[in-house]
C-alpha cells in the first residue's frame, strides 16, 4: 500500500460479518480462516477497504455489538493468530481493514459490569445508576417495541442502570476520565495490531447526556479528538468513520477542523437515496443535497460516506415527516418488515423487485455521490432477505457463493448453519457468486465494473460538486469539476427512456460507463437513458491525481 494520509477519500469500502461471510473449517460459522480464503474474491472485485462487524467475545444477543472483551478474537471465529494472518494478506493485496468498535455500551457479560453490579467502586462509575428511574428524564430506548424504557433493574447491585440499547447493553459512562482512558487503551491495541481504523458505532449517543441526572462531557466532541489523536499517534494514516445519526445541521462538527472524523456515514443521503429509487422521483435525493451541509466545506476536513444498505434495518427516519409517512407506507408495505416505527428489515435487492437493471443502476447513483462508497456484502450479486429470522436478522445471512443448499458457506451441513441461507426466489440456487462470475452481463459484472470506474475518478472526492437541474424528475444528474474535467453522471431511476440536454462547451468527450448513450452537437451534449440506466461521462482531459 502508499503512503495517503487521505486514502479513505478514493477508497470503495466493503462492509461485511465475518460469521457469516465464509466458513473455513465447516462448524457452520464464518471466521478469520474462510475469509482469508476469499481475499481473492474480493479483491477481483475491486474493493480497497475492508469494514469488519465487530468480532471479539461477545455473547451475540446484538450480533456481537454486545462486546464482552475489548481486546480479544471471538474463539467462534478463530484466533489472535488467524486475524493477524488475514490482515497481513489483506495488505500484501493493498487492502485497509476498518473494525466495528463499540464504545456506548458493553454487554452485561463484560468484566467491568461484573465488578461494578459486585460492588466494586472504581467500577460502579464506569456505567450510570439510579435507585429511582420513576424520577428520571423520560428517554425513549433505541428499540422502542422490543425494549421498556432505558432502566433495568439488577438484583446484585440493588439498583437500576441505564441502557439507551438493549436491557443487556448497559451505557458506558464516558464522562468518567477512567472509561476515556480505557477507550484510548483499546483503540492504541488495535491500531498497534496493525488495523487501519474504525467506524465508531453510535457516536452521537455515545456523548450525548445520559443517566438519572443527566452526564455528559464538558466539551463532548473533546473525546473524538482524543480518540483521533490516540490513532494517529501510532499511524498517522488511520481513519476515524462515525456512525452519526445526529440532526443535518450538527453533522459537520462530527469532522471538526480535521482532528475528528474522517469520514460521516451519511443517513440522510442513504434515507432519501433509497426513497428516490423506490419511488422512481430523483426529487427526493436532490433534497438531501439541500438539507446536509454544504459538501465543500465538509471536504475541507473530512467526507461523507454513502451507502444503499446495511446490516440493520433501513432507517428512513432521516426523511421529513411528510415523505417519511409516504415512504414508510409503502416501503414498509408488509407489516412484518417494519422495525422501531422507523424502519424496513429488507435488503437491497427485494427493495428494487430483484430487478438486475435497477440494481446495478442504484449502485452505481451511490457509487457517483460525492464522498466514499460503501457496498454491503452480498449486494453486489443481488442477495435478498429471510424474514422468518427475528428482526434485523432477516439482512444477515450467510453470504450464497454457490448454489448448494449451504450457498457455499460452509462444507457442513445446512442444519448446522449459524443463521440459515435464504430460502425461496433470492435462495442461492438462483442468486449465487459462481452463477455470476462468468456472466459478463450479470449484476456481479455491472459492480465490478462500477467499482473500477469510480476509483478511476477522483473529481467524485476531490471536485466542486453541484446538482444539476432537469426537467425530468426520474432523472439525477451530478457534476463534480475538478481541475481541467468535469465528470457529468447521469442516472434514470424511472422506468421510462429519457434524454438529457446539457451545455458541454469542451469537445472532449469520453464515456466511462454505463449503458446510457450520448451525443454531441456544437456545444451541447445530450444523454440517452433507457429505464433505469446511468451514463457517466468526462468532460476535458484528466489530470494527474495528486495526494
Amino acid at each position: 500500500m502508499t503512503d495517503h494520509p487521505q486514502w479513505y477519500r478514493d477508497a470503495v469500502i466493503y462492509s461485511l460479518d465475518v460469521k457469516t461471510f465464509a466458513d473455513g473449517n465447516g462448524d457452520g460459522i464464518g471466521d478469520f480462516v474462510g475469509l482469508r480464503d476469499r481475499l481473492d474474491y474480493l479483491d477481483d472485485l475491486g474493493v480497497t477497504c475492508l469494514w469488519l462487524l465487530p468480532f471479539y467475545p461477545s455473547p451475540w444477543r446484538d450480533n456481537g455489538y454486545d462486546v464482552a472483551d475489548y481486546y480479544g478474537i471471538d474463539e467462534r471465529l478463530g484466533t489472535m493468530g488467524d486475524f493477524r494472518r488475514f490482515l497481513d494478506e489483506a495488505h500484501d493485496r493493498g487492502m485497509r481493514v476498518l473494525a466495528d468498535m463499540v464504545f456506548n455500551h458493553t454487554s452485561t457479560d463484560h468484566p467491568w459490569f461484573q465488578r461494578a453490579r459486585d460492588g466494586d467502586e472504581e467500577y460502579r462509575d464506569y456505567y450510570l445508576w439510579t435507585d429511582d428511574p420513576e424520577s428520571a428524564p423520560d428517554v425513549q430506548n433505541i428499540f422502542p417495541g422490543e425494549e421498556d424504557g432505558v432502566w433495568t433493574y439488577d438484583e446484585a447491585a440493588d439498583a437500576h442502570y441505564y441502557h439507551q440499547f438493549y436491557h443487556f447493553q448497559p451505557d458506558l459512562n464516558v464522562s468518567n476520565p477512567a472509561v476515556q482512558d480505557e477507550i484510548e487503551r483499546v483503540l492504541r491495541f488495535w491500531t498497534e495490531q496493525g488495523l487501519d481504523g474504525f467506524r465508531v458505532d453510535a457516536a452521537t449517543p455515545m456523548i450525548g447526556p445520559k443517566g438519572a441526572e443527566p452526564v455528559s462531557i464538558d466539551d463532548p466532541h473533546s473525546l473524538f479528538r482524543r480518540m483521533k489523536s490516540t490513532v494517529g499517534d501510532v499511524d498517522e494514516e488511520t481513519v476515524l468513520l462515525a456512525e452519526a445519526d445526529d440532526e443535518p445541521a450538527e453533522l459537520k462538527r462530527y469532522f471538526g477542523t480535521g482532528d475528528e472524523f474522517d469520514l460521516l456515514l451519511s443517513f440522510v443521503s442513504n434515507a432519501h437515496l433509497v426513497w428516490a429509487l423506490v419511488d422512481e422521483n430523483a426529487d427526493h435525493l436532490g433534497e438531501a443535497f439541500d438539507r446536509l451541509p454544504d459538501y465543500d466545506e465538509v471536504a475541507e476536513h473530512g467526507q461523507w460516506a454513502n451507502f444503499l444498505r446495511n446490516f440493520d434495518e433501513l432507517n428512513l427516519g432521516p426523511l421529513p415527516r411528510q415523505e417519511f409517512d409516504r415512504a414508510f407506507e409503502r416501503i414498509g408495505a408488509d407489516p412484518d418488515t417494519r422495525l422501531y416505527g422507523r424502519g424496513v428489515r429488507r435488503r437491497l435487492a427485494p427493495l428494487l423487485d430483484g430487478d438486475p437493471d435497477r440494481i446495478a443502476c442504484a449502485t452505481s447513483l451511490c457509487f457517483a455521490l460525492p464522498g466514499t462508497p460503501i457496498i454491503v456484502a452480498g449486494d453486489e450479486i443481488g442477495m435478498g432477505d429471510e424474514l422468518s429470522l427475528p428482526g434485523r436478522d432477516a439482512v444477515r445471512t450467510p453470504i450464497q457463493w454457490t448454489d448448494d443448499p449451504t450457498g457455499g458457506f460452509s462444507t457442513g451441513d445446512a442444519e448446522t448453519l449459524f443463521r440459515p441461507v435464504v430460502e425461496g426466489e433470492y435462495g442461492p440456487e438462483s442468486v449465487n457468486v459462481a452463477a455470476q462470475s462468468g456472466e459478463p452481463d450479470s449484476l456481479l459484472a455491472h459492480v465490478r465494473e462500477i467499482i473500477a470506474t469510480r476509483k478511476a475518478c477522483p473529481e467524485l472526492s476531490r471536485g466542486e460538486q453541484s446538482v444539476v437541474e432537469t426537467e425530468d424528475p426520474a432523472v439525477f444528474l451530478h457534476r463534480s469539476d475538478w481541475g481541467e474535467t468535469t465528470l457529468l453522471t447521469a442516472h434514470n431511476v424511472g422506468s421510462e427512456p429519457t434524454t438529457v440536454n446539457l451545455d458541454a462547451p469542451d469537445d472532449v468527450v469520453t464515456h466511462l460507463l454505463g449503458p446510457g448513450e450520448y451525443s454531441l452537437d456544437s456545444d451541447t451534449v445530450s444523454i440517452e437513458l433507457g429505464g433505469y440506466e446511468y451514463c457517466w461521462l468526462r468532460l476535458g482531459r484528466p489530470r494527474t491525481r495528486s495526494a
